[in-house]
Order: structure tokens, then sequence, then C-alpha cells
């Protein structure tokens, strides 16, 4: 007789393959899940840096990469603005074509400008 009493045994649980298998495959995929929610979060206080940052960050990254992530929409999230129709354009200064100096969107208050944006490449 037990000492711990007539009914009891020591017995050893052990556990079912199929079950530890489900275990396994959760803890894996809740991983990778965790892993790639950090890297969407990453790019996305990536894609808030200036252009120059943003460029010089990015190169180190593999294309295949970033197959793996929404890019379009984190970039319209990303880059959108606050700006709504009717709102005043932000001030900026770049270079003139011709190299004699800067111009600056303050400068030409008063005056018909027209902001083109995008290449010509």
């Amino acid at each position: 007789m037990s000492p711990r009493g007539p009914a009891y045994t020591d017995a050893v649980v052990v556990e079912a393959p199929r079950q530890r298998a489900i275990r396994i495959t959760a803890a894996i995929v809740g991983t990778l899940a965790c892993v790639y929610f950090l890297f969407l979060a990453g790019v996305s206080v990536v894609m808030r840096q200036p252009p120059q940052t943003f460029g010089r960050i990015m190169r180190h990254v593999p294309a295949p990469l970033m197959m793996i992530v929404p890019f379009e929409p984190m970039w319209n999230a990303a880059r959108g603005g606050r700006l709504r129709v009717g709102d005043s354009a932000p001030d900026f200064t770049l270079p003139r074509s011709d190299k004699s100096g800067d111009v600056t969107l303050s400068g030409l208050r008063g005056k018909p400008v027209v902001l083109v944006f995008g290449s010509y490449t």
C-alpha cells in the first residue's frame, strides 16, 4: 500500500505527439507573427524619417524582404500629410535650375505659382 493512500499511484503524464506538434506549431507561428509586426512597425518608423535618412536605411533592406510589406498603404499613411483643400502650401526653399541661388515659395506670394511634383526621367 502506498503511503499516500490506497488509490494513489505514481503515473507519468505523457503528452500525445499530435498535441505536442500543435503546441510547437502555434509557438512558431506566434513568434513569426510577432517578428513580422515588429518589422512592419520598424519600417513604418523609417518611412516617417526625412527622405535622405529613409533612403540611407532602406538601401540595406533586401528587395525580396520588401515583398512581404504592404508598402503602398504604409507609405500613404506615413507620407499622407495633413493638408486639406484650401490650405496654404507649406513654405520651402529649393535651388534654382541655373544654380544662381535659391528660390523660396513664400518669396513668390502674390504671384501665380505652379507646383509640379513628379519625375521627367
